[in-house]
């Protein structure tokens, strides 16, 4: 399952930016988010996710590179074991 619909939500609650504003594709630079805004973003991906990503991946340049890394992270972790 792709995390694409959930950061499109992300961007809308932090930042007010219609999700339809924001091709996946295209360059998140070119709609205003500077450096430090796409690292702040990120720090709040990994809280909403409850992951950490490796820093290796920080210089994503798209919401789908995102997508897909935060996918790739989430399918690493090991299942959680069930409660007791």
């Amino acid at each position: 399952m792709s995390s694409l619909k959930e950061l499109q939500d992300l961007i809308q609650e932090k930042y007010g930016l219609d999700p339809a504003a924001l091709d996946p594709n295209a360059s998140m630079r070119d709609k205003g988010f500077d450096s430090l805004t796409l690292v702040e973003f990120v720090f709040a991906v990994e809280d909403h996710f409850k992951i950490s990503m490796p820093d290796t991946d920080v210089n994503v340049d798209t919401l789908a590179e995102l997508a897909a890394m935060v996918d790739k992270t989430l399918a690493a972790q090991p299942a959680s074991a069930p409660a007791k």
